[in-house]
């Protein structure tokens, strides 16, 4: 067993320019990995020999596998082809069977052949042709002192087959390589400075052999935790056994691992307690609800929600008092009480939920700047209300705002488990 790493290289002028996204490399990263081939590094290069040639050799430097996607079509801007007859000092020849298989897909698609086409066929001589069998440009396989180049067309769906039905069987008959696992452990409500903090001795302990990772984004950090070595079960044990013990430290933040999701795991919670949930939203303008409905099957614990945005549904609909809006405003915790106490009334829920806040990028003042939200949740023995001073990002405080709430939810759930 041995460490098989490898490097992607993208290219095209239209991925440095912004006009096209690369899907390809996050794509093939994610099917080495399932053989245990560590990707090390992804670079994008345009449409420049001397670029081009440059890449090549750096990435040959570091990895034994060098995968290609892009700049194998038949028009001059198309490089990669000459770029690896030159870089391996070799020509390029007429390949009659790629020409065969060239003329056959024309063919199928009622198209006849042309010179641009005909040089499909033109082919670097000591490589090993790959079949298209979704287009006109063949891959390349080319080897040269344990080294091995890959190039693929930079179409997602020609370069796909190619690599499930060619490629990752070859590369996993070459090497015999170490395995990868991955385990995702989702926290919430806690910052990633402060994660790290309470984690610390933890992450220091870790066998070398695992690796850790903290993928943050709003509201939320994941922590990858990435082992390799010579047998899977035996890996997987040794990341249980540490998510065991982190979980002792921060099982509180703990909501779900791999791909859960907050809503989801919120959820199978009211299922297994036989509870049902309502929302009051205002400044989230529906989003905590929407997050609650992308989950099949919600219907059976979210009852539904009344977004009251304007003060006048606050009060008629949701039955805020008057007084409690004049006194206190409608981003406060008065307010947010009522909200939450009375949606669960009005729609016979087991928990109400509610949101009020200032998401901005207007609408601050100095007692209550932009990105002050108050949540609150209520059910038959006590209601919560809780203040958040989020930042000036309208999108980013409206989903914040839906999240700390539901997270509310979540913890509340936990307790009566």
């Amino acid at each position: 067993m041995k460490n098989v790493l490898a490097e992607i290289i993208v290219i095209g002028d239209e991925i440095l320019y912004g006009q096209k996204l690369d899907t390809n490399s996050h794509w093939i990263s994610g099917e080495l990995d399932k053989i245990g081939v560590r990707v090390i590094r992804v670079t994008a290069v345009g449409d420049w020999e001397d670029q081009i040639l440059a890449a090549f050799e750096e990435a040959e430097s570091r990895a034994q596998v060098v995968l290609i996607t892009g700049g194998l079509g038949p028009t001059s801007d198309d490089l990669t082809k000459p770029c690896l007859a030159k870089y391996f000092n070799t020509g390029l020849s007429m390949n009659d069977e790629v020409l065969k298989d060239v003329t056959a897909y024309l063919k199928s698609k009622g198209r006849e052949m042309t010179e641009l086409n005909r040089n499909q066929a033109l082919f670097p001589d000591g490589g090993r042709a790959i079949r298209n069998k979704n287009g006109t440009a063949p891959g390349i396989w080319m080897e040269r002192n344990g080294k091995i180049f890959i190039s693929m067309p930079g179409v997602p769906r020609e370069m796909k087959e190619m690599m499930r039905r060619e490629i990752l069987p070859s590369l996993q008959s070459r090497f015999q390589t170490l395995v990868i696992y991955h385990k995702i452990v989702n926290t919430v409500g806690i910052g990633e400075s402060w994660l790290a903090d309470a984690i610390r001795g933890w992450e220091e302990a870790l066998p070398k052999f695992i690796r850790l990772a903290y993928l943050p984004s709003p509201g939320f950090v994941k922590l990858r935790l990435t082992a390799t070595g010579d047998d899977m079960e035996a890996v997987k044990q040794a990341v249980d056994i540490q998510v065991e013990n982190l979980k002792k430290l921060v099982g509180g933040y703990i909501y779900g691992y791999d791909n859960a999701l907050l809503e989801e795991e919120v959820g199978k919670t009211l299922v297994s307690l036989n509870k049902t949930a309502a929302f009051a939203e205002s400044c989230s303008g529906g989003y905590l609800s929407h997050l609650i409905t992308t989950i099949p099957g919600c219907s059976e614990y979210f009852k539904g929600s009344i977004v009251c945005y304007h003060n006048d549904v606050k009060v008629k609909t949701l039955g805020v008092k008057k007084e409690t809006l004049a006194a206190h405003g409608a981003v406060s915790e008065q307010t947010v009480r009522e909200m939450a106490e009375n949606v669960r009334k009005i729609l016979e829920a087991d928990f109400g939920v509610a949101v009020s806040g200032i998401a901005g990028p207007g609408g601050g003042t100095a007692e209550k700047p932009v990105g002050t939200v108050w949540i609150a949740l209520a059910d038959e023995s006590q209601t919560i209300a809780k203040k958040l001073q989020l930042g000036d990002d309208r999108l980013i405080n409206i989903r914040l705002s839906a999240v700390n709430a539901l997270n509310l939810l979540r913890q509340r759930l936990n307790q009566k488990l």
